[in-house]
């Protein structure tokens, strides 16, 4: 009982603040992304040292940080176009290559696997985030350049979306699931789970097309559709690596709840494939 106060409490305040900044401003939910970015890569590469494994913490860290900075410069400065992530691309290759210089001085055993860890938990953990923050940006054409204008309700309706999977693809796993959907890497998980989750998240799907009308229905639905397959992917990939470091959850900074990486499996490897499919029909 008193585990399930504290997962409840925790749960409260964690959806209250995350709600609380990305409705109240760009730059609130920007701040919120990059403090998540950073507290998930220290994560991720702490579980690795703590399996023999020396990534580049503090290099990692510092890309994260230059790479949000430069993308709120393109969104303070009005360079914000529907060919703004290609920037980031660009920059994010010159700069991860410092990566391999760095490690030159470390004196290291397994060079090139530290370099490959450091890459990897930007690419798994940062780059999402930063996909994620161009949904709350829609271009507004005027005659000398693109300016982007704060919207929040796609950003909203996507979490709300990922919450709901998780909820009800649990509800109904454990009440009717049977049939295990990946035992090797998640032994509780089930068809039923699954397939429960996906149809009540278009439920919600269908919802949120009545309050935020950005998007029509069919896209909504589409959305939720990628977020309860991709997002349950994610899932699977996190229990994965856990078990491949032989741990139960990923940190213990939302008690009740695990860490980082727990909270936001889901996330990562599902909001690439919204953005770009976004990206296709606007």
């Amino acid at each position: 009982m008193n585990n399930f106060w504290t997962r409840t409490l925790t749960g409260a305040v964690f959806v209250t603040v995350m709600m609380g900044c990305i409705w109240w401003s760009f730059w609130s939910m920007a701040g919120l992304f990059l403090v998540i970015s950073v507290l998930g890569l220290w994560e991720f590469y702490s579980l690795l040292e703590e399996n023999n494994s020396s990534p580049q913490k503090i290099t990692g860290i510092i890309i994260c940080v230059f790479l949000s900075a430069y993308f709120l410069y393109l969104v303070s400065d009005n360079i914000f176009s529907a060919m703004f992530l290609s920037y980031l691309f660009w920059l994010f290759i010159p700069v991860s290559m410092m990566i391999f210089f760095v490690e030159l001085f470390r004196n290291k055993q397994f060079p090139f696997q530290n370099i490959g860890y450091t890459f990897l938990g930007l690419l798994y953990i940062q780059i999402p985030f930063l996909f994620l923050s161009s949904l709350a940006i829609k271009s507004n054409v005027d005659i000398k350049h693109y300016q982007g204008i704060f919207t929040p309700y796609i950003i909203l309706g996507f979490f709300f979306l990922i919450w709901s999977n998780d909820t009800f693809a649990y509800l109904v796993g454990i009440s009717i699931g049977k049939h295990r959907l990946f035992e090797r890497h998640s032994p509780k998980k089930s068809w039923e789970g699954f397939i429960g989750g996906i149809i009540c998240t278009q439920g919600i799907a269908y919802l949120l097309s009545l309050y935020f009308t950005e998007l029509a229905l069919i896209h909504w639905l589409v959305i939720a559709l990628i977020v309860s397959v991709f997002g349950t992917l994610g899932d699977l990939v996190e229990s994965m690596f856990k078990r491949s470091l032989g741990v139960k959850d990923s940190g213990n900074i939302l008690p009740g709840h695990g860490g980082i990486l727990d909270r936001f499996d889901g996330v990562l490897l599902s909001s690439p494939f919204v953005v770009t499919y976004l990206m296709l029909i606007r």
